[in-house]
C-alpha cells in the first residue's frame, strides 16, 4: 500500500467504495488524512464500515468542512449530469479529485525522481501495460502495475527510486487527476468511446492528452489522426516526443503473445517506453519473446492436436475482433453473445478469412443472416462447448498447416455470463476438456 502522507491533516470525502474506493480509504487513513466514506449502495457503505473504514452520510454534510472530495472513477464529473458530491464540492470551492491524483502528489513528496509510467488510448491499454511492466522485470527491476488493470494504484508499494509504476489509465482517471505527471506517458489511439461521460470526441481526447501532455517523455503512436495531430502539437509547444507506430519494423516471429498489427502498436510504444527508462534494447527485444499475454486477449489455450485455440474472450465489439481477425490467414471462428449496435457488418471485409463460423448465444439469429448473405459456411450451436467441440473437430480434420479455432465474439457476454471474464473461462475450460476426453 501507498500511504498517502501528502495528505496529513487534511480532511478528505471519498465517495464510491468499490475495490479502488476502498483502496483509497486505506491509504489516506494510513497518511494522517480524516476520512470520511460514502456510496449511494448502503451494502457498500456497510462493507466498508465492515472493514473498520470510517463512514458517515455525506448527503447530511457541509462540504465545506473538507478539503478534497475524492472521486470513484465510475462517478460521472461532467456527463451525462455531474453526480450530486460533484454538485456539493463545486459549490463549497473544494477540489475534485481521484485516486492517481493522490498518487501523483504522494511521488511529489516523497520520490519526485521515481520512475513513473502511464499508459492510456482507446484500445490496446491493457496488454501494452503488462508488456511494459514484464519487459521492466526482464530488465531485472521492481515493476508495480495496476490502475484501470488489476491492482488500485493505492495499493501497490510506494514510489521510490528503484522501483518503476505502470499505471494504465483510462479517461476517467485522467479526468480526475489534474496534475498527472509521469516520467513517461504512453498514447497508443483514439477512437470514439465513452462520449456518454465526456460529451464529445473534441473533450474526450483533449481528456487523454493530459496524460502525454504532462509527462517528461511522451511515447505517441501516429496510426490515427487524432494522436498524429496530438503529437504534432506536442511536439511544437517544445515536449519531449518519441512517434511510434505499427507500420515501424519490429520482428514478433517468437512472441506468439503479440500477433497482429495492434499488437505491432503495442510492442513499438513498449519498447520505446522502456528506452526512455533506460533497458538497453537487446534486453528489451528478449522479453518480447516471453511474454505470456493477457488472459482472454489473443490468449493461446493449449488443446489436442495441431490446431491453436486462442481466446479473446474481451473481444466485446466488431472492432476489437477485426483485429483478432486480421492477425490469422484463416480461422474456425466462434462468435455470438449479446449484440452490440452494428452486429458484424464493419468484419464484411475479413470474411474471406473465415473458413467455417460457429454462433453462440442471442446475436446468432441476425450473424447468421449477415454471414450467409456473404456465402461464409456456419452451424449455430447456442453455447461456447458445443462451439468448441464442432470447431475443433472440423480444423483437426481440415487440410490447413496450422489450424486455428479463434473464439472472438464481437459481443457483449451479458446473454449467458455475467463478464467476458467468465466467458473467457469456459472457452477455456471448454478447450481443455477436449485434452481430457481425447486422453
Amino acid at each position: 500500500m501507498t500511504p498517502a502522507t501528502a495528505f496529513k491533516g487534511k480532511s478528505v470525502a471519498v465517495f464510491g467504495l468499490g475495490g479502488s474506493g476502498r483502496a483509497t480509504v486505506r491509504s489516506l487513513v494510513a497518511g494522517g488524512a480524516e476520512v470520511v466514506a460514502f456510496d449511494d449502495s448502503a451494502e457498500g457503505v456497510a462493507r466498508a464500515a465492515a472493514e473498520g473504514l470510517p463512514t458517515g452520510d455525506l448527503r447530511a454534510m457541509d462540504f465545506a468542512r473538507f478539503d478534497s472530495l475524492v472521486l470513484a472513477p465510475g462517478v460521472p464529473l461532467t456527463h451525462p449530469t455531474p453526480h450530486w458530491t460533484v454538485e456539493k464540492a463545486k459549490a463549497a470551492g473544494v477540489e475534485i479529485i481521484g485516486d492517481i491524483e493522490i498518487f501523483c502528489r504522494e511521488r511529489r513528496a516523497i520520490a519526485p525522481d521515481a520512475p513513473f509510467v502511464a499508459i492510456t488510448g482507446t484500445n490496446g491499454k491493457s496488454t501494452t501495460t503488462a508488456l511494459i511492466a514484464h519487459l521492466v522485470r526482464h530488465a531485472g527491476l521492481d515493476a508495480q502495475m495496476g490502475g484501470n488493470i488489476g491492482v488500485a494504484i493505492l495499493d501497490l508499494e510506494p514510489p521510490s527510486a528503484t522501483r518503476v509504476h505502470v499505471v494504465e489509465c483510462s479517461s476517467y482517471q485522467i479526468d480526475l487527476a489534474p496534475s498527472l505527471d509521469p516520467s513517461v506517458g504512453v498514447m497508443l489511439n483514439l477512437s470514439e468511446d465513452h462520449l456518454e461521460r465526456h460529451g464529445t470526441m473534441e473533450n474526450y481526447a483533449a481528456i487523454k492528452q493530459r496524460l502525454v501532455a504532462g509527462s517528461d517523455v511522451a511515447v505517441i503512436a501516429r496510426d490515427d489522426a487524432v494522436s498524429a495531430a496530438m503529437a504534432e502539437r506536442l511536439k511544437a509547444a517544445g515536449r519531449r516526443v518519441v512517434v511510434v507506430s505499427e507500420t515501424d519494423p519490429i520482428d514478433l516471429s517468437g512472441a506468439r503473445a503479440l500477433r497482429g498489427a495492434h499488437n505491432a502498436q503495442n510492442a513499438n510504444a513498449a519498447l520505446a517506453a522502456v528506452r526512455a527508462l533506460g533497458v538497453a534494447d537487446d534486453v528489451a527485444y528478449a522479453g518480447l519473446a516471453t511474454f505470456p499475454g493477457l488472459a482472454h486477449r489473443m490468449e493461446e489455450v493449449a488443446g489436442p492436436g495441431r490446431t491453436t485455440f486462442i481466446n479473446d474472450s474481451k473481444a466485446t465489439n466488431a472492432d476489437s475482433a477485426e483485429k483478432a481477425l486480421a492477425s490469422f490467414p484463416k480461422v474456425f471462428w466462434i462468435l455470438g453473445g449479446k449484440p452490440k449496435t452494428g452486429g458484424v457488418d464493419a468484419l464484411v471485409p475479413l470474411f474471406s478469412k473465415v473458413t467455417k463460423a460457429y454462433l453462440i448465444g442471442e446475436a446468432s439469429p441476425a450473424f447468421a443472416a449477415t454471414l450467409r448473405a456473404h456465402d461464409v459456411a456456419l452451424v449455430e450451436l447456442g453455447t461456447i462447448d458445443r462451439a468448441v467441440a464442432a470447431a475443433a473437430a472440423d480444423a483437426e480434420a481440415s487440410d490447413q498447416a496450422e489450424p486455428v479455432v479463434l473464439f472472438s465474439p464481437a459481443c457483449a457476454s451479458f446473454d449467458q455470463f455475467p463478464n467476458f471474464e467468465k466467458r473467457g473461462d469456459a472457452f477455456r475450460a471448454a478447450v481443455q476438456g477436449l485434452e481430457a476426453a481425447k486422453a
